[in-house]
This record gives C-alpha cells, structure tokens and sequence, in this order.
C-alpha cells in the first residue's frame, strides 16, 4: 500500500512552520496513542503514521530531501532512513514522542542539569512594642539558618577533593524511565539532579555543601510599621545549593496589644473615664498621648460613648503622609463605695430634678416606650 504524503497524514501546508508541524502532531499522536486505544489496529497504525511523519518533517535535512525526492529519498539506497519505522517498529519513537510531549510528561531529549540553586525564603516573626512600631527602631535577632560551608566552599567534597561527574545519569542530573509508550525523564536518583556525587565528602558539612548556623541579624524597623508588614532583608535567608545564590529573609511584624490605645490604620483609639460631675458640669481632663499628656475640654452635659477627636496625634504611615488622629470616647463612671452621707445628697438630687427633662435620652427613650404599646 502506497505511503500518503506527510503534510496531508499531519494536516499541514507544505510551507508549514516547526511549530505548526509540531502541534499538528502532538494532536494526531494524543488522540490515537496505543495507550488510549488498546487492541485497536487502526488507531496503532494512524499513530505510528505520524510518528513517521513528524520524523522526517521536523528534521531540516530529512524534510528538504522529501520535498526533493519525496518517499523514495528513503527508501533503501535513497539516503537516510526514516528512523527505524519502515519495518513496521517504532525505533527511535520514544524519542519524537519525548521531544514533543516533554512539557506535559517530564520527558524531552537531554535536558541540561539544573546546576547551582537559589536557597529557600526564610520568615522571622518579630514582636514590638506600638511605641516601636509608630516611632520605628532598630532591633538585633537571632536567625537559624543554613550557609555555606567553608572549609569545602559550598562543593560538599573534602577540600583537596572534587565533586566526580555522576555515573548513573553521565553528568545529566535527570535519566529516562520507559513507561509503555512514554518516555519519561526524572531526577538521577544517584545525584538527586546534580549531575555529580561526592565520594569523599566534607567532614564540617557531610557533602551537604551548606551548615546550621545561627546568625545575629540588625533590623531597622521605620516608624509607622503595622501589623501584617515585612521587612525584607536580602540575602539573608538560606544559602543555596551548589554554590547558588541565598534566599531572602522576611521579618514579620507584629505588635503587642497596648495597655490604653488601639490602631486602626493611622489613627489611634482610646477610652477615656469621666466622673458624672465633669459630664455634667464639663472641664478639663489629662488624656495620654504618645507624644505625652494633652488637656482635653470636656464641654458641660456630655453623654458617656462621645467622641472627641484630637488631630494629628495619631501615627504617620509607613509610605508617609499626613498623620492620623487620637480619637478619644467618653464613658461616664458611676461612683462607686458611696457613704450614706453621698447616698442621700444624691437622693435629695434625684427628687430635685423629678419631673423636669434633665434626661433627655431617658425621657425620649420612655417616650417610644410607650409609643410602642399603644400601636399594639
């Protein structure tokens, strides 16, 4: 039976691209793999079809001498053979098939080593004090990590000795499992992907190439930090593999709850007590800043849940701008371990301000009391 031309069994124009050729076959050979069609003779013999075409077609030389001569460039005596499959075998299939699919399944025809990689990201949680994080300071902490050994510089051989090109995979880092019809490509289990072994390793590090240390880092934090903020110090996470460049390390901010205030972006909060007769009567009070003690004028008949709102006394954020504000709310104490001199002068208040509307609140809230029965 007559051979069909390679572009018409891969569906493509004659002056197709390497790309459009490659995904013309890639979509032949998925659907009509023997693994995806067992016991079925048809789907075998389309798919190794255009296996043969994706060979000579994806290959410069193989395809000019096709385009010149067509099938009889290689037939026996014509050149170059087809690699293997007028026999009605498969060849060198695995490697086509690795070729193309080896972004989906790890195969691919001989893939560099990975070589010298970056060391892992480390996090260090630092807590501080809200003075700390608003005014900003600067910290030391103590980070166990791992660096480079030294006596082998970071090669994992005894100095004096060098690392030896891997015998299992040949200095590759990666070897190819056959699966079936799949050609697989993993890690060397020898060298773990490295591409060498160490037969004389370095007694400070094992053959590692790196040690647990523990190094005393300064930390700057700037004023206005919050918590959830990173500080990021470059190069001081773990060292790297292979003589591979260290990660980073990120310091994560935390700040301890505050005995008076509470942050809310840039803007402080605090409570701030009240006798009845300041509600009443009004004055003056000391209130904490973090900057120091301000006066705040309470105005005469303040309810207890106010908000006085001192401005600029807040934080400055961490990117800058204008700074926040101290927000102050007034609760109103009831006295307490009164004497029965106390108890009485404010039963003698009590009767003096019956039926009048000293209670606003009180007198609107009985108000819509009784509303409320009424309309049920």
């Amino acid at each position: 039976m007559a051979k069909r031309d390679y572009y018409e069994v891969l569906g493509v124009k004659r002056d197709a691209d390497e790309a459009e050729i490659k995904k013309a076959y890639r979509r032949i050979a998925m659907k009509f793999h023997p693994d995806r069609n067992p016991d079925d003779k048809d789907a075998e013999e389309k798919f190794k079809e255009a296996s043969e075409a994706y060979e000579i077609l994806s290959d410069e030389q193989k395809r000019a001498a096709y385009d010149r001569m067509g099938h009889a460039a290689f037939e026996q005596g014509g050149g170059a053979g087809p690699g293997g499959f007028s026999g009605g075998g498969f060849g060198n299939f695995s490697d086509i098939f690795g070729d193309v699919f080896g972004d989906i399944f790890g195969g691919g025809g001989g893939r560099a080593r990975g070589g010298p990689s970056r060391g892992s990201d480390l996090r260090y949680n630092l807590e501080i004090d809200l003075e700390e994080a608003v005014r900003g300071t600067t910290t030391r902490i103590r980070v166990p990590t791992l660096v480079a050994c030294k006596p082998c510089d970071a090669s994992g051989a005894k100095p004096g000795s060098k690392p030896v090109t891997c015998k299992t995979c040949n200095g590759m880092g990666q070897v190819r499992m056959q699966q079936g019809f799949f050609a697989v490509q993993q890690a060397c289990p020898t060298c773990r992907g490295r591409g060498t072994t160490i037969s004389d390793p370095c007694t400070s590090c094992r053959g590692q190439g790196r040690v647990e240390e523990e190094k005393t880092l300064s930390v700057k934090i700037p004023p206005g930090v919050d918590n959830g903020d990173r500080i990021r110090l470059a190069g001081e996470g773990e060292a790297g593999m292979d003589g591979g460049p260290s990660g980073d390390l990120y310091v994560q901010i935390n700040v301890r709850p505050h005995a008076i205030f509470e942050r809310d972006g840039k803007n402080l909060y605090c409570e701030v007590p009240i006798s009845i007769v300041d509600a009443a009567l009004g004055g003056e009070l000391e209130v904490p800043t973090l900057d120091g003690k301000v006066m705040l004028k309470v105005p005469e008949e303040t309810q207890t849940g106010k908000l006085f709102r001192l401005r600029g006394k807040g934080v400055v954020p961490v990117r800058g701008g204008q700074p926040g504000d101290l927000i102050c709310k007034v609760t109103v104490e009831t006295p307490v371990n009164l004497s029965k001199q106390q108890k009485d002068i404010l039963r003698q208040f009590q009767e003096s301000i019956e039926g009048t509307r000293h209670s606003p609140k009180k007198s609107s809230w009985f108000d819509g009391v009784k509303a409320f029965f009424e309309d049920h």
